[in-house]
């Protein structure tokens, strides 16, 4: 697409963001659908050549030659196609149906001599093709264009975890301090997050299953032509040489809950994502975190000393675009008026739109994770000034040591006041213990009160 051409895009997805998305474009676009259909036609043409019951030969010129036509589908392949459904061609009347038109795509281009034309789509259903060139497509988005990118968000973050493992840094719940933490531990929390969230997608796309059982999903058609035959198995040989997993009982329409576990999956990752982007948005807000500027950039039209954390906020509202959409998707597309409506058709065109979000935000992220560093005077500048954080290391101690009242007298001295260490140390004082705990308790300070925040970095894979 030309600048000119993205300038009047309707969607901001093959505008501004053509060079962004574009990776998806093999999986998502039209063409990419005629392709995988072809593919699903193609195939499905040679495992009937296959059945002793038909009298369909093809040989290995033949079969190398029609698996050319998906494996170099072109242009104007994809071109001839459109044509064949909108306007007609070589003899053929405008079908004014998409896969009817790859059927006849085929049928055009098959190998000179060929008596193979009977054959192709025999039996079949358009739903049998969508079911499974859909699947096709989602799966290979998923694993080529989206995994890698939530891998590289998840290493950047484990690298980050390892490097910031001992940086303490005041943590916040219900955006109070709270018990300090380290900066690297608290990153690990999302590299782990992130990665059983990719286990999830990943276990999602090898379960996508296909189906192969006609216009109801008896394989009524195939039975009456050859009664003799196991389509059950053959259907099941199909879809497994595929890649896919067998769905054996479906309607005309595939139930799809395959593509609803694999969208809320996906969904997953995002939220693991949005909660990173809102913390690490508030870090750089809270000067925990500074911005490398990016020369030339503009933060603010009106005031030029900003750099703000835009990929986080890009991130941020892509992700809940996507899931927004994902959410949508995964509810739709699992229910179908009886045996077949067509209202799911159209929706499942709009898969490569949600992954398109995705594939954003996930730049996005990265792109922010790799800006920021850490500010560590900062952050050891806030823990010496809330010194009352150590207050629930304090009354721990005490009740160890048998004081009832501990998490009382703490209360007293702290809450809702400016608190110092040496009010700490003033209280210890008027505490009848022995001369060692004494000095345990005289020994704590907010930035050495991270338990084994660095340790916990191990865990991770």
């Amino acid at each position: 697409m030309t600048d000119t051409d993205a300038l009047y895009a309707v969607s901001p997805l093959d505008g501004r963001y053509d060079g962004r998305t574009a990776p998806l474009s093999p999986y998502a676009s039209e063409a990419a659908l005629m392709r995988a259909r072809v593919r699903v036609e193609v195939e499905y043409l040679i495992a009937l050549a296959d059945l002793e019951a038909t009298p369909l030969e093809l040989g290995l010129e033949d079969r190398e030659e029609l698996r050319g036509l998906y494996k170099h589908f072109a242009e104007e392949d994809a071109e001839l196609i459109k044509k064949l459904e909108t306007e007609g061609h070589a003899g053929f009347e405008a079908t004014n149906h998409d896969v009817k038109a790859v059927e006849y795509f085929v049928r055009h281009r098959l190998p000179d001599g060929s008596d193979a034309s009977a054959w192709i789509h025999f039996g079949l259903t358009s739903e049998d093709v969508n079911n499974l060139a859909h699947r096709l497509l989602v799966r290979d988005a998923v694993d080529e264009v989206l995994l890698p990118e939530l891998y590289d968000v998840r290493d950047a973050l484990a690298e980050m975890a390892r490097e910031y493992r001992d940086l303490p840094m005041l943590a916040r719940t219900h955006g109070q301090p709270a018990t300090p933490t380290t900066f690297g531990k608290e990153m690990a929390v999302y590299a782990a997050r992130l990665g059983r969230a990719t286990g999830r997608i990943r276990r999602a796309t090898d379960d996508l299953r296909g189906k192969l059982g006609g216009a109801s999903g008896t394989y009524a058609a195939h039975v009456a032509a050859y009664p003799d035959v196991d389509w059950q198995d053959f259907a099941e040989s199909f879809v497994r040489e595929l890649g896919l997993e067998f769905e054996p009982l479906t309607t005309q329409v595939n139930p799809c809950d395959d593509l609803a576990a694999l969208f809320d999956a996906v969904r997953g990752a995002n939220d693991v994502l949005l909660d990173l982007d809102l913390d690490m948005w508030l870090y750089v807000s809270d000067r925990y975190l500074g911005q490398e500027a990016v020369e030339g950039e503009t933060g603010s039209s009106t005031m030029p000393h900003k750099v703000n954390p835009i990929d986080f906020e890009n991130s941020e509202g892509n992700l809940s675009k996507a899931n927004s959409d994902l959410t949508f998707l995964a509810d739709y597309v699992t229910t179908s008026r009886l045996q077949r409506d067509l209202s799911d058709s159209t929706v499942k065109r709009n898969i490569g739109g949600a992954f398109a979000h995705c594939l954003i935000a996930y730049g996005k992220t990265a792109a922010g994770l790799s800006k920021v560093v850490p500010n560590e005077q900062v952050m050891r500048d806030d823990l010496a000034n809330t010194p009352e954080i150590i207050g629930e290391a304090v009354q721990t101690i005490l009740r160890r040591e048998g004081q009832e009242d501990a998490y009382e007298r703490v209360k007293a001295v702290t809450r809702g006041k400016d608190v110092t260490l040496e009010d700490f140390r003033d209280m210890f004082d008027d505490l009848e213990i022995d001369e060692s705990v004494l000095e345990e308790l005289r020994a704590l300070t907010p930035a050495g009160y991270t338990g084994v925040a660095s340790e916990l970095v191990d865990g991770l894979e």
